[in-house]
């Protein structure tokens, strides 16, 4: 099917979306749940959680995400990549090991095979680096002009093992902050890919699954509060959302924060506040700051976590009218407040 485009018959049900399913879907990821042409998937839960290691008692964690980023092709990646890091990290951030995903696709007529193959390669390759199967799917073509060219919703399911609890309300005062690696890489990505600004080329998307290092961490640091990808809105939307669940104060300094120079200048360039700006394979872990160091040199084991640094602290609010808030040391030992995004910032990044 290459130098071929999507027509609407390739969504009708009938011969062409069969060719489609067979010649690009299935040749590209499909394993043996996928390839049984069921409507549904058949996954026996707990003979994956024994071949996984998960013995006793285990959760499920389910996560679902749909992702309409243009360019759908950019340096490091493409909408296929970052559809499966997206899902499996969303599982991941639960504490588990993320075993299946679906993909389905609204393709606008008219769009590539030859691009349709290619996204679905990146699909097979993210997922092959996750550890998970796609086991179901599903394909709508609309008419030309009703989509921009390819979105993707993904779903993922997890298994939690018996003793992990991992979330949000689990941050108490003094436990440290850990960033798994710099900021911004992604949304600089997309804006300088969308508005054809040659910043520099050393800046990819950071798209990556991370379900290994969550599982290196929880072995060495039991304790852990909960993670958390900085996507939309950065990491100032993610420690806001922190604070705000946990009722716990959050103080991070930016001598620690991981940023590139280019990112950076980027940044400053275009006005933009880098801790506000999105990351697609990076986690912010909160641990109890005995735990912090372990966890810091698990991190460091990963390609995904090599520049990863322990960036800030939670406190005790300082009073009840000011409430749980998000600080900023700075380089100038001063402290400002660091706000959620407001308003639209980088649009589609994801």
């Amino acid at each position: 099917m290459s130098n071929e485009t999507v027509m609407m018959g390739h969504g009708s049900g009938g011969i062409m979306m069969g060719r489609l399913i067979d010649e690009v879907f299935k040749a590209e990821y499909a394993q043996d749940e996928l390839k049984s042409g069921d409507d549904a998937a058949h996954l026996d839960l707990n003979k994956i959680a024994k071949e996984r290691g998960v013995e006793g008692d285990f959760r499920v964690s389910y996560s679902t995400d749909s992702f309409v980023v243009t360019p759908h092709f950019f340096p490091g990646g493409d909408i296929g990549r970052l559809a499966v890091c997206g899902t499996v990290n969303d599982v991941a951030t639960a504490g588990a090991i993320p075993v299946a995903i679906s993909v389905a696709f609204i393709i606008e007529e008219g769009f590539a095979i030859d691009d349709l193959k290619r996204i679905c390669q990146s699909i097979k390759t993210a997922a092959d680096e996750a550890g998970v199967e796609v086991v179901t799917g599903d394909t709508k073509v609309v008419n030309k002009g009703k989509c921009d060219g390819i979105y993707i919703n993904t779903s993922g399911v997890g298994i939690i093992p018996a003793g992990v609890d991992v979330s949000v309300h689990n941050i108490k005062p003094d436990m440290s902050v850990i960033l798994t690696g710099s900021l911004g890489d992604h949304g600089i990505t997309i804006m300088s890919q969308r508005e054809s600004l040659n910043f520099t080329n050393n800046i990819t998307t950071d798209a990556a699954p991370l379900n290994h290092l969550v599982q290196d961490v929880l072995a060495v640091a039991p304790g852990t509060a909960c993670f958390r990808d900085p996507t939309r809105g950065g990491i100032a939307s993610t420690l806001n959302e922190f604070a705000e669940a946990s009722g716990v104060s959050i103080e991070i300094d930016e001598t620690k924060v991981p940023v590139k120079p280019e990112v950076a200048g980027a940044c400053e360039m275009l006005g933009f506040d880098v801790y506000q700006v999105a990351n697609e394979g990076k986690f912010v872990i909160i641990v109890p700051t005995d735990e912090a160091e372990a966890a810091l040199a698990a991190c460091k084991k990963h390609e995904c976590g090599k520049d990863a640094a322990i960036i800030g602290r939670t406190f005790a609010p300082e009073n009840e009218q000011a409430g749980a808030r998000v600080l900023v040391k700075t380089a100038l030992g001063s402290r400002r407040i660091l706000d959620m995004l407001v308003g639209d910032l980088l649009p589609r990044i994801c």
